[in-house]
């Protein structure tokens, strides 16, 4: 006989079944909710930015999710981990990797030559320097060379639907679904990154939509097959975000043990005068040209004392604005030197530091938020706010200041 405290306790169970991962949502049943979507939300949001039914009938025709794209959270599926997939959350040192660095630099010369004439007139109308403009280029898809594997509205509509960021896709499937509209490429050929950046110069779409340009003057923004609108729309997103022009990005200095390592960041900028009082030189210790006294410039550790030290200017931090990673901006920087002059690697060395989670970085900086510092953001990444935190709660525990902190030091700062 089936009693009634067995019958409560099967339903229990039941419910504790229904509620677990093996019996989420199929396949079958997201595709279907996929397609509501597209139809209930989608398109009349892309409507109301201008896009028309037929755009959309074209973009929507046999759309399925993309299953294999990494950031994924599918319904009646618990979240996951941003994965650290970016070359950006790598040691400096592998960042740096000098075959990588010769090899751009060498492609970068050879176009700076053969693309003389265009990247001339890119300058002249922007400001922004062929080295500086080559090095993106080469950075983001080694010259065009790069393959983009991916449907750019597949990837967003997959990444806007049942991605764990989905709010920060679903505005870019709409700017790309406007892209179509505007027909400046056509949609087999609209190739991106899984995350959605478009063409040779990793535009996201609603940077395509403001900043890029048709240099070539052929009637379309065509980043995807267009050398011309490629340099010329690296070089506006520059201006546009404001580049000055002459004036370099900054430059590897030797710097004395005294100074602490948490005067970096741009809201710490001082005259050069400043940091010249204080016994800053160049990295090869040589006095610092005259020239550039009266500038304002900015202390930058990327990896602390674990590494090489730099000066760098307001553009510096524009370079940012493209990527929001120091080691990123810095790359470019260096790369831009490299083209533009035949310099060497940097002769401060990078020690092997990392060799720890994303999330145990993010849950230190948790807890010093909860005591009030200021680490810029708890996104588990050492930005210059954390690396000063690191910083300041070393020096306050009469411990010589590194800016940058080792898995044990994670566990250590409370």
């Amino acid at each position: 006989m089936i009693t009634l405290r067995f019958f409560f306790n099967l339903c229990v169970l039941l419910g504790l079944v229904a509620a677990s991962p093996a019996y989420a949502q199929s396949r079958g049943e997201t595709e279907i909710a996929f397609q509501k979507w597209l139809s209930a939300t989608v398109a009349p949001d892309a409507e109301k930015r201008g896009v028309t039914q037929p755009t959309l009938q074209r973009a929507f025709a046999g759309l399925t999710l993309d299953w294999t794209l990494p950031d994924l959270a599918p319904p009646g599926q618990p979240g996951r981990e941003e994965p650290q997939r970016q070359a950006e959350f790598q040691g400096p040192a592998r960042y740096f990797d000098e075959g990588k660095v010769k090899s751009l630099a060498q492609g970068g010369r050879s176009r700076f030559r053969s693309l003389s004439r265009t990247l001339a007139e890119v300058e002249t109308r922007y400001g922004v320097p062929p080295s500086i403009v080559l090095a993106i280029w080469g950075r983001e898809s080694g010259y065009g060379a790069a393959k983009l594997p991916y449907s750019a509205i597949r990837a967003l509509a997959t990444e806007a639907f049942m991605g764990a960021r989905k709010e920060n896709f679903y505005p870019e499937l709409l700017a790309a679904l406007e892209i179509l509209e505007g027909d400046h490429i056509a949609l087999k050929e609209m190739k991106s990154s899984w995350a959605g950046a478009l063409g040779q110069p990793q535009f996201l779409p609603s940077k395509y939509l403001t900043t890029a340009v048709d240099f070539d003057k052929n009637g379309r923004r065509d980043i995807w097959n267009s050398v011309p609108d490629t340099l010329g729309s690296i070089a506006n997103f520059l201006k546009q975000n404001g580049w000055q022009p002459g004036v370099g990005w900054g430059f590897e200095v030797s710097l004395p043990p005294e100074i602490t390592c948490s005067l970096e960041g741009p809201d710490q900028g001082r005259p050069m005068t400043d940091w010249l009082a204080m016994g800053i030189r160049n990295a090869d210790g040589t006095p610092i040209n005259a020239r550039a006294q009266k500038q304002t410039m900015h202390l930058l550790m990327p990896a602390g004392r674990y590494g090489p030290a730099f000066l760098v200017s307001d553009n510096f931090y524009v370079l940012k604005t493209y990527n929001e990673s120091d080691l990123y901006a810095l790359f470019i920087g260096h790369l831009s030197d490299r083209i533009r002059s035949n310099a060497g690697a940097f002769l401060g060395r990078w020690a092997d530091v990392g060799g720890f989670r994303r999330s145990d970085v993010r849950a230190m900086q948790q807890r010093l938020e909860a005591r009030g510092v200021d680490v810029g953001s708890a996104d588990g990444l050492v930005g210059y706010k954390t690396r000063n935190a690191v910083g300041a709660w070393q020096t306050a525990k009469g411990v010589p200041p590194t800016c940058f902190p080792d898995a044990a030091l994670l566990k250590q700062i409370r």
